[in-house]
């Protein structure tokens, strides 16, 4: 989006902002609310953010050269929040984690022009420019919390409800509200308590809407993301295969199984391949794992077969791979449209490395299913939390956790790490195992497992945060349903927010992930 008007002395410039525009941005800001003793400037790091989660919804106007306005948006789906928010809930904390490109609203979040520019109607024309925006979009309204900033000079003798009536009469000027009421805004309600150190309003804000007489609300497709996304998870038995064809069919009687129930989701464990070393029980352990390598890209084109024909996503579980001469931990993500995409183990264990002499991967990424973001994690990788916060940045809502351990000491440490990663990152966490016993492969001989989906643990989910778990040590199936509109509902309006309230002013994790 770029205009621009000249003539011979001035040249006005609207268009959406860009990164380097923040010292622009903050010279104006700082200028803007220079009476407002306290006022604190967005930082470089949420302007970039804003650009790069909706670059569409951040405006800005220069005069000749200089930024003169600004004007900042996101998409809310406004029923999380309704008529009854704060500025910290609206905006995430600041995160701006509450932006929904499938939301109903353009919520603005920032509006400013500099004192040099007021009379030159630079207002205006943002307004203008975002209800273009919302147009496009086809959002049904434009929703913002506006400051009231001469109430505090009427407080002793108006209420904050007398106040507004007395400005739409016209009898008093507030040069927010009045502004706002000009360009076709209505309020809504009078919020107390929205933006917290904002004395000059008393902390009152006028709820301001413009409804879109454009909007068309939209049918729902059949490829619309589900709320309640249906999870299938393989507690497999370790058995030897004679042969590559006899392993292919307890994986598809597994798949054919759970698809059966309609489900979205089939997970399996960490190196359910492992049978497959029997035949090269004469070489070691390293070398032998080597050779059931030769077989992962075969498997994974398996995998993609099975998920097309059966209608499921398939979360492979992890097998070994070779690649630059380096031995990996890897699994595919098969989707049910043909797609696929490979994630690899970043953390080995001692074993891993001493046994197989296997290496850690450098890349860390969330995957877009048609029901929603999910990640994955295999088995050590999840008792590190950074990771699964990583995952949860980039919109995460369902964690899969293929895994494989010996002993029951091993299988607490996931286990009770999957829980915490639930817990801490307002997500759901699904974990499956291997059971039984391989007495003719080195380093494989015994497997201890109870395969579970875990919870956030807050009101609207069971209050011992699990929502199915198998029976331990037996070969089985777990079907269970997850509802990913309640996690939407716990981040916003939970007991706790894990989320929104981390003090990102004291601590962040960054991510040097190469892929």
């Amino acid at each position: 989006m770029e205009k621009e008007i000249r003539n011979e002395d001035l040249k006005i410039e609207l268009r959406t902002l860009t990164k380097d525009d923040y010292l622009g941005i903050k010279a104006s800001m700082i200028e803007a609310y220079s009476e407002w003793e306290g006022a604190s400037v967005w930082g470089e790091t949420q302007i970039a953010k804003l650009v790069e989660l909706f670059p569409e919804g951040q405006i800005c106007i220069l005069v000749n050269g200089r930024v003169a306005g600004c004007a900042l948006s996101i998409i809310v789906d406004y029923d999380k929040f309704g008529d009854s928010h704060n500025y910290l809930q609206i905006t995430g904390n600041y995160t701006f984690s509450t932006h929904d490109p499938d939301g109903d609203v353009l919520y603005g979040i920032e509006f400013f022009v500099h004192p040099d520019f007021r009379g030159m109607r630079i207002g205006r024309r943002m307004y203008d420019a975002r209800k273009e925006i919302c147009e496009r979009h086809n959002l049904r309204a434009i929703i913002a919390g506006g400051r009231i900033p001469v109430y505090k000079e009427y407080a002793a003798t108006l209420s904050p409800k007398q106040f507004l009536e007395k400005v739409k009469g016209k009898e008093i000027h507030d040069p927010t509200l009045s502004f706002q009421l000009a360009n076709d805004f209505h309020v809504l309600k009078i919020l107390k308590g929205y933006l917290s150190g904002d004395t000059q309003s008393l902390e009152y804000a006028s709820l301001l809407e413009w409804n879109n007489i454009y909007y068309a609300e939209e049918q729902v497709h059949l490829n619309t993301n589900k709320s309640v996304i249906r999870l299938g998870l393989v507690q497999w038995q370790m058995r030897p295969f004679p042969s590559l064809d006899s392993l292919y069919e307890q994986i598809e009687f597994f798949v054919d199984v759970v698809s059966d129930y309609q489900s979205d989701f089939i997970l399996f464990p960490e190196l359910f391949n492992a049978p497959l070393m029997t035949a090269y029980n004469h070489l070691g352990g390293a070398e032998a794992m080597r050779e059931i390598a030769k077989n992962t890209i075969t498997l994974r084109d398996k995998f993609i077969e099975y998920a097309i024909s059966y209608n499921i996503n398939i979360i492979t579980g992890s097998m070994p791979y070779m690649e630059d001469g380096m031995l990996q931990n890897v699994g595919f993500l098969c989707r049910r449209d043909g797609s696929h995409e490979m994630y690899r183990k970043i953390h080995l264990t001692p074993s891993e490395k001493n046994a197989w002499g296997m290496v850690g991967a450098n890349s860390l990424a969330a995957y877009d299913t048609d029901c929603g973001k999910i990640g994955i994690l295999i088995c050590y990788d999840v008792e590190f939390p950074e990771l699964p916060r990583l995952l949860a940045e980039q919109g995460m809502q369902i964690l899969f956790v293929p895994f494989m351990t010996d002993t029951q000491n091993g299988y607490t440490r996931v286990r009770s790490c999957a829980q915490a990663r639930a817990i801490e990152n307002e997500c759901y966490v699904a974990i499956a195992g291997s059971v039984g016993n391989l007495p003719k492969v080195h380093n494989m001989d015994i497997q201890y497992a109870q395969s579970a989906v875990f919870t956030p643990s807050d009101f609207s989910f069971p209050s011992n945060g699990i929502k199915a778990e198998a029976t331990a040590n037996t070969e089985t199936t777990l079907i269970a349903d997850v509802d990913v509109d309640l996690l939407k509902q716990l981040h916003n309006f939970g007991a706790v927010r894990n989320l929104q309230d981390r003090r990102l002013d004291l601590y962040k994790i960054l991510n040097n992930s190469k892929g």
